[in-house]
């Protein structure tokens, strides 16, 4: 699909040149295109971007007749409507800019109204309440938005606002010391989510996946598969303090006695059967855990780029080198036996310790230097989709970066952090997994309700609010699951040129685009204007690093198609009409299509 994209944008990339230079929020932007309408006008993909297009023409009018400063420069903002009675679009243009032209709002509404220039895409414009001005949009306008889609296929909604530029994903990032819990599944969803959500934008994406494999936390991992080689048990008085107690320390235990080979990623150990062999248990339970993983993202389908190692940070000098940059560049100071570094020139709100007594890094030292080298591998553009307990890392590391004076800029990576997600089944918290002992893994959640269901309900709710997944509500099958709500929306729209050809006909798609005047239901106008809107939803959630608002979109989509297929019949006599009515629906399959790729998400043609 990406290269698809990136042959679509090659296309438009003359159509972009003709964009308004002076938009400044991310809600006026998406790629433009003309649309090769069969009718006598040519209209753009986004209605909002003509009507800000006219509404710049009209102020710039009323500047040279003397009714508005010259170097007034008003925000404009156009928004959808509610209540389509009010019209289709609606601007408070007027309210913003009345006390430029020395007027009260609906008065100056009324300027900008009657200098409005000629447009195709315009019926009427009104003015509502203190001022608003309310935009009627022509029936042509609206659905010339069907034959885009059915050309752009699966790029339509696709931008090149990322220009190619480089840009870094790192998501899950799970120490390797047991299967990925049900949070570690929030950040996969979300994560996978937003670098589609980039790619579609134009960026070019490299997702890649930090193991922790260092540290306090890999020491107990091996002491704890140690124990369990020697016979021991978590009730045992010899087992470790902070050891781990989940069963799969016994299988992989059994599996190091058995003297397996396993394989990881860029990793081969084979078990010694030796339970002395602490050494050889570490790096044997590392890669059987990093193959465990590597499972459970694969049956997620989250795919990585790259798989970087803490370890390596240490092995090639990379976290000495750091600490010697930060004490050379003036940063640090010796106190109490222990190195600290100068974060509260940077904002923080206490010096942080970053050599321990003990001669022992604190976790945030690697990650400077694991930050400094994302820096120095190109990416000027990193985003890290991390738990919201990764909070306090961020001024630290932020701080030592620009400690280090390497020229990365303040507020360097970006952050995404996901709240907790408790797990409801049977009106009851579910707590624990067998198979981990103490949480709910990705697999649980995955063998509840397939894959499908996980990722939807794990990224349809903005990463900064908690989230309660409800088992019982993403296994059934009715219109109260919303991914069960769209994707048969998608199955739905199949099967009408399923049931077409059952009754030896066909759909003529050349005939249904020249007769698009033929809609005239209001339904279909909400549907139009509603598929219009998907360009603007992927430009600003990619913007905003949120695939929720595809979620929410792709359920108010499904929502408007039920609603027009359960009131107006498609399968008429009057081919005319049966073709345009075909068309819309199409171009809906293709909407819905293309948003449940950015989750992730299969659409399937049956349900």
């Amino acid at each position: 699909m990406v290269e698809n994209a990136t042959k679509s944008l090659q296309v438009y990339s003359g159509y972009l040149e003709k964009l308004p230079t002076n938009w400044d929020n991310a809600r006026n932007f998406c790629a433009y295109t003309q649309v090769h309408s069969r009718t006598e006008h040519r209209f753009p993909e986004s209605m909002k971007q003509e009507l800000t297009s006219l509404i710049e023409q009209t102020l710039e009018s009323l500047k040279q007749a003397g009714q508005l400063p010259a170097d007034a420069s008003p925000k404009i903002m156009v928004d959808n409507t509610k209540d389509k009675a009010h019209g289709d679009y609606a601007s408070n243009i007027a309210m913003v800019s009345s006390k430029m032209a020395g007027m009260n709002p609906r008065q100056w509404a009324e300027e900008i109204v009657n200098a409005l220039p000629d447009s195709p895409i315009l019926k009427q414009a009104e003015i509502a309440g203190p001022g608003f001005i309310n935009f009627f949009v022509t029936e042509a306008a609206s659905f010339s938005v069907v034959e885009t889609i059915l050309d752009a296929k699966e790029t339509f909604g696709h931008n090149d606002s990322g220009k190619g530029q480089s840009v870094q994903v790192e998501f899950v990032s799970a120490n390797p010391t047991g299967p990925l819990h049900v949070g570690h599944g929030r950040g996969a969803a979300v994560g996978d989510c937003i670098s589609r959500l980039l790619e579609a934008n134009g960026w070019k994406v490299t997702r890649e996946f930090y193991y922790n494999d260092a540290g306090a936390q890999i020491d107990n991992l091996a002491l704890s598969v140690q124990a369990r080689c020697k016979g021991l048990t978590p009730d045992d008085a010899g087992w470790p303090e902070d050891g781990y107690r989940g069963e799969y320390i016994l299988d992989l235990a059994n599996s190091f006695m058995n003297g397996d080979t396993i394989e990881s990623a860029d990793q081969s150990f084979t078990g010694t059967k030796d339970a002395d062999d602490l050494e050889g248990i570490r790096h044997f339970a590392v890669a059987y855990l990093r193959r465990e993983q590597d499972l459970d993202l694969k049956a997620f389908e989250v795919d990585f780029d790259v798989y970087f190692l803490e370890s390596s940070l240490y092995a090639d000098g990379k976290v000495e080198e750091t600490v010697q940059n930060l004490i050379k560049n003036g940063y640090t100071y010796e106190d109490g036996g222990a190195l600290w570094l100068k974060t509260t020139e940077f904002g923080d709100d206490k010096d942080r310790v970053m050599r321990k007594k003990d001669g022992g890094y604190t976790y945030f030292v690697p990650d400077v230097a694991y930050h400094q080298n994302k820096w120095q591998r190109g990416f000027k553009k990193v985003i890290n989709e991390q738990g919201a307990d990764h909070h306090s890392t961020i001024t630290r590391v932020r701080a030592g970066l620009q400690a280090l004076q390497a020229g990365i800029p303040e507020g360097y990576p970006d952050y995404v952090l996901h709240q907790m997600v408790t797990v409801m089944k049977g009106g009851e918290e579910v707590k624990i997994s067998k198979r981990a002992g103490s949480y709910v893994t990705l697999r649980d959640l995955i063998d509840e309700v397939g894959r499908d269901a996980t990722r939807y309900f794990l990224a349809a709710r903005a990463p900064s609010s908690q989230l309660t997944f409800d088992i019982d509500l993403a296994r059934s099958q009715s219109n109260d699951n919303p991914v069960y709500y769209i994707q048969y929306a998608h199955a739905r729209i199949c099967s009408i040129l399923r049931k077409l050809e059952s009754e030896g006909q066909s759909w003529d798609q050349h005939n249904g685009l020249s007769k698009l005047d033929r809609l005239e239901e209001d339904q279909e106008k909400l549907l139009a204007n509603k598929l219009a809107r998907f360009p603007e939803v992927v430009a600003i959630a990619g913007e905003q690093s949120a695939p929720h608002q595809v979620a929410n979109y792709l359920h108010e989509l499904a929502s408007d198609f039920h609603g027009y297929y359960n009131n107006h019949k498609t399968i008429v006599e009057d081919q005319d009409l049966r073709d345009a009515r075909i068309a819309l629906t199409q171009a809906v399959r293709q909407v819905l299509f293309n948003g449940l790729y950015l989750l992730g998400i299969a659409a399937p043609e049956e349900m």
